[in-house]
């Protein structure tokens, strides 16, 4: 179930790793147009700034599920470092949940708050606003999946496995260099 989770975050991620580079690409490009229009052509386009911005919230909202993924998100450890690994392992699941409750509830608001962008309208842009605030559900449903499948693939153990691959601290010993060979 463990090795499951893990290939179907790993999927996951990579699909919306994709989404979001191409939103950053869009954004890249939606700049461009805008600074070019500014200060080489004077086309006074309406809608560079506006589109941005969406494009900017949409990529780093999807974003929060690939931190997710790879378990990259800012976390203060110290107080946790200090418990036997059977209560850490305990108390990161609980977070975990209570991650899970958030996004859950993000999901729940969003879905309402996105229906009412339905009546909103980018003036600039001439369109509905639901398209954008729709990314806040979307990005909360990602969120939620990855936590889930997150929470499968680790039960608690991401710590051990970050200490155990990081490297040695400076007040460790460190290892001796192999013998030379003799030529």
């Amino acid at each position: 179930m463990r090795e499951y989770a893990a290939r179907a975050s790993h999927k996951l991620n990579l699909c919306v790793e994709a989404v979001v580079a191409a939103l950053m690409l869009a954004l890249v490009i939606d700049v461009w147009i805008g600074v070019i229009d500014r200060y080489w052509f004077h086309w006074q386009l309406p809608w560079p700034e506006t589109l941005a911005r969406y494009l900017m919230i949409w990529a780093a909202l999807l974003a929060v599920s690939c931190g997710i993924t790879r378990r990259e998100h800012i976390g203060l450890t110290i107080a946790l470092d200090k418990f036997p690994p059977a209560v850490r392992r305990a108390l990161l699941i609980l977070m975990d949940i209570l991650a899970l409750a958030l996004f859950s509830y993000l999901f729940w608001f969003g879905l309402e708050f996105a229906a009412s962008g339905a009546k909103r309208q980018a003036m600039i842009l001439n369109a509905s606003l639901q398209p954008f605030y729709a990314a806040i559900p979307t990005a909360a449903a990602l969120a939620a999946v990855q936590l889930c499948l997150a929470l499968v693939r680790d039960l608690g153990s991401q710590l051990e496995t970050e200490t155990a691959t990081s490297p040695p601290s400076p007040s460790s010993p460190s290892p001796s260099p192999p013998p030379k060979a003799d030529s």
